[in-house]
């Protein structure tokens, strides 16, 4: 569905020249969800900008449904931007006009009857269930409720494509979790592709399919969400994944000499991570059975993204050398990664 192949934008500033995105290429398929994610600065906004040429890239191609942009006068452009939905972090609502005048307002020379367009009005407000709204005006709505109008306000024209920039950053985490699933319900039933920008790695980890993780207007992992969660290669996707997790308290303990961590003669403080191989299977019961190895779970953070469980648990091990030593290697058999944090 969207193809970005090298596309670079830089910007004059006073020291020179700025490079916001740099030499990215991303694909994109129908129906997916795909999530950018970087920190502030990282250029995830600029580039995501650059899919619908609100930002004009300085180099590279941008294919959406096989067209490329690039090469689109003003008029084919705005056809084609009608097919692509946007929303942002503060709304952008007309504080002047209803609920219902607000997703009308796209529509205006559709060439839509005003049945037509009252019924599509109805359609929406009962998806994104606000239907008890339609004459409410923004300043009458809550957070939340100005994202579902704005929401849908930006598949009035039937999109194949949903932009969506920081769209829950401005949200309290209830009301994020009730925006995302909305998302996903979207995706679900209309088969929209949605490219989501965020610097959280918790709203990447609910709802998408895919991710792209960005530096200083580079691209430096992509992939999977649970290939990217569970074989992590690039240091700064560690930093997003550790914001979702409280194992990487470990180091700091550690560092405390905290009476957690502290350790008994013939004890091995230990980091077990799961992955979708073996997640669900008993390996601690097995190694405390075969090699008499008694396991102290400190803490831990295992769950499911994408219907796969995966994880981290801090552990102790107590027993002889030799049984610790065997159950390591029974964990590391079993595809269990294992971290010596402390002995």
């Amino acid at each position: 569905m969207i193809n970005l192949e090298h596309v670079s934008k830089t910007f004059d500033t006073a020291s020179g020249k700025g490079h916001a995105v740099k030499d990215v290429s991303l694909h994109i398929e129908p129906g997916e969800i795909f999530g950018i994610i970087g920190f502030s600065g990282a250029g995830k906004s600029t580039l995501v900008r650059c899919i619908n040429l609100l930002e004009r890239p300085t180099s590279g191609r941008v294919i959406v449904d096989g067209q490329d942009l690039l090469e689109l006068n003003e008029k084919e452009l705005r056809a084609v931007r009608k097919k692509i939905g946007m929303i942002f972090q503060h709304f952008n609502l007309m504080q002047s006009r209803t609920v219902a005048q607000n997703i009308a307002f796209p529509l205006k020379g559709s060439g839509l009857s005003k049945a037509e367009i009252a019924q599509k009005i109805d359609s929406l407000l009962e998806l994104v269930d606000l239907k008890d709204k339609a004459n409410a005006y923004p300043s009458q709505l809550s957070g939340g409720q100005k994202q579902r109008v704005a929401i849908a306000r930006a598949l009035a024209n039937d999109p194949k494509v949903l932009l969506c920039d920081e769209a829950t950053s401005a949200l309290d985490p209830q009301t994020t979790q009730s925006i995302l699933k909305l998302l996903k319900e979207v995706n679900e039933r209309m088969g929209i592709t949605i490219v989501l920008i965020t610097h959280e790695m918790a709203v990447i980890k609910d709802v998408c399919h895919k991710v792209a993780v960005m530096e200083n207007g580079c691209v430096v992992e992509t992939g999977e969400i649970v290939e990217v969660f569970t074989h992590t290669k690039h240091q700064v996707t560690k930093n997003f994944i550790e914001t979702t997790s409280s194992v990487s308290r470990i180091h700091e303990l550690m560092a405390q000499d905290s009476p957690i961590c502290r350790l008994k003669a013939g004890e091995v403080l230990v980091q077990l991570k799961y992955d979708a191989n073996n997640a669900s299977e008993a390996l601690i019961s097995k190694i405390s059975r075969d090699y008499q190895v008694d396991t102290n779970i400190i803490f831990g953070n295992i769950e499911v993204i994408r219907h796969t469980p995966i994880g981290d648990l801090i552990v102790i091990f107590s027993g002889s050398k030799e049984g610790i030593d065997q159950a390591v290697e029974c964990l590391k058999t079993n595809h269990v990664s294992v971290e010596v944090l402390k002995q």
